[in-house]
């Protein structure tokens, strides 16, 4: 009893600690998630084999462990009650986000069991990137929130990182529509780009 007293009493379970954990996991998480996505894309470039633990792979669970990571201290927040109005906003699309990755993530482990390598577009690939989108957008909200604390130095790669996955998956939903000429630029960069369509 005294062990579960001492953590709650922690500086770490200070809900002021975790919202800072919340913000600072959900900009770094999603870019280390593009980062090594894009390392994959160069792997199938290469023709390296497809395996479930490559360390590019790694790299993108240790991403979507770190949006877990800030979902679940964010879901402590909000049973807490201990936050309101667009931080509870920007927690709740941390958490949304976060469950998008994972479920998505899994989705793509099967996909590609099934189908082998797939494309920029394919019914895994969406929704992942639709959970980066919403939780750089709960960075975004949480960081506003907190512009008079030292985390406002992370408010602009927030916003970067926003911008660019957003941009990202309208391209991505884009190619539904236009791919035939779209794909023949980016065919070369990533090899079965375009190949779900």
């Amino acid at each position: 009893m005294k062990l579960i007293q001492r953590l709650s009493n922690s500086t770490l379970a200070k809900s002021s600690t975790l919202v800072s954990l919340v913000s600072i996991l959900a900009v770094i998480g999603p870019i280390v998630i593009v980062s090594a996505g894009f390392w994959d894309a160069i792997s199938h470039l290469q023709q390296e084999p497809e395996f479930f633990w490559s360390p590019s792979h790694m790299v993108v669970y240790f991403g979507v462990s770190m949006t877990a990571c800030a979902a679940i201290m964010g879901c402590m927040l909000i049973f807490r009650k201990s936050v309101h109005g667009s931080l509870k906003t920007g927690i709740k699309l941390v958490i949304i986000g976060s469950i998008l990755q994972i479920v998505s993530g899994f989705g793509d482990s099967l996909s590609h069991d099934i189908f082998g390598i797939d494309g920029l577009i394919s019914w895994s690939h969406q929704p992942l990137e639709l959970g980066l989108v919403l939780a750089s957008l709960g960075a975004v909200l949480i960081l506003k929130n907190r512009e008079h604390t030292k985390l406002k130095i992370f408010l602009p790669f927030s916003i970067i990182a926003f911008l660019f996955f957003a941009t990202w998956l309208i391209f991505n939903v884009v190619l539904f529509f236009g791919h035939t000429i779209q794909c023949i630029q980016i065919y070369e960069i990533f090899s079965s780009g375009c190949s779900i369509l």
